[in-house]
């Protein structure tokens, strides 16, 4: 079948050819060529025609393709404040579907609880009471996420979160960094003295965490309509009932994961704790990261840490040069000070 849409016209003028050739043109044949050279220039127009409509609908729906993927983008941009990056770039892979979807797998979990907090805030304004709970959120939340955490959920002003789903550096490793995590935390919590006291807050809030590992069923739950990525298990409720049981400011672990990071962390045994629903438990305390290098000063009763691993040459530097001309001052004060004693 020929496709050829000027067919017709092709052969017209490969018969008038012929006839010029044979030189028997006649007023007939002109006018037969004129007639179809005159449906030539109709069809001409009207695949023009078309043609410029169809340019016009091309560029309306490259307009409408950029403006829904802006839409899409600014949609994703917002939802990503509501998942964890692991889940979110899992789901946008597609390696993760919105089925109820679950799994064993053998996760470290991490509790983490504001000692006292609800008996700080009675008497703040809410507006302050937001944004303190937001800097103290952003800030443990950047340190998680530096650390590769999945955060679970928020819960008032406390967190949970576990590594080893969707993505693992394996059982070891996660439970590693979710204890340096737990340290990294508790010292930032420290240097936030500051911060507190914009508030009202004459003493500084303290943390407890706890921490374990074990397996625990992970993935999506609820019902067709509303799903939540979450682990239940075991381990969930232990590393909940130490979080509870852990004193202010400190990390308690379980055996189970002290085995994993004994190489890396130090940590203290504790007598037999009876946690809520579970019974007598062994746990750990964890006094310090072997790994990870970091320097504390007591400053009045403030402590003030600083992990030296997170620190570029050039911020180490600035750092040396601080805290020389720091020493100095102090030094000179104390001197002055102990003059002024003497004469009087």
């Amino acid at each position: 079948m020929d496709t050829d849409i000027f067919s017709q016209e092709a052969k017209v003028l490969a018969d008038f050819k012929k006839i010029k050739e044979d030189g028997t043109f006649t007023q007939s044949d002109f006018d037969t060529l004129v007639d179809q050279y005159g449906k030539l220039l109709r069809t001409t127009k009207r695949i023009i025609k078309l043609s410029d409509k169809n340019e016009q609908r091309l560029n309306q729906l490259k307009t409408e393709a950029q403006e829904t993927n802006e839409q899409l983008e600014g949609m994703s941009a917002q939802l990503s404040k509501f998942l964890s990056p692991q889940l979110y770039n899992s789901i946008f892979s597609g390696s993760r579907h919105g089925t109820r979807v679950s799994r064993r797998k053998k996760l470290t979990v991490f509790f983490s609880d504001l000692c006292g907090f609800t008996n700080y805030v009675e008497s703040m304004e809410s507006e302050d009471v937001t944004a303190l709970l937001n800097l103290y959120l952003e800030t443990m939340t950047n340190i998680a996420l530096d650390h590769g955490a999945t955060i679970d959920k928020y819960i008032g002003d406390g967190i949970m979160l576990f590594f080893g789903d969707p993505e693992t550096r394996g059982v070891k490793e996660d439970a590693i960094q979710c204890v340096n995590m737990a340290i990294e935390m508790l010292q930032a919590l420290n240097n936030l003295s500051d911060e507190w006291a914009k508030y009202g807050l004459r003493d500084h809030l303290q943390m407890r965490i706890g921490i374990d590992t074990g397996f625990a069923t992970v993935g999506n739950f609820g019902c067709e309509s509303r799903l939540d990525y979450t682990a239940i298990g075991a381990a969930v409720n232990r590393a909940s009932r130490l979080e509870t049981a852990a004193d202010n400011g400190s990390i308690y672990i379980s055996e189970d994961t002290y085995n994993l990071v004994k190489d890396s962390i130090e940590a203290e045994a504790l007598p037999p704790i009876h946690l809520k629903g579970i019974g007598e438990f062994q746990a750990r305390k964890v006094v310090e990261s072997k790994s990870t290098k970091s320097v504390s000063m007591a400053l009045g009763e403030r402590n003030v840490s600083f992990v030296l691993d997170n620190l570029t040459p050039e911020e180490l530097e600035a750092a040396q040069h601080s805290l020389t001309r720091a020493l100095s001052d102090i030094n000179t004060f104390r001197d002055q000070a102990l003059n002024t004693e003497t004469e009087q």
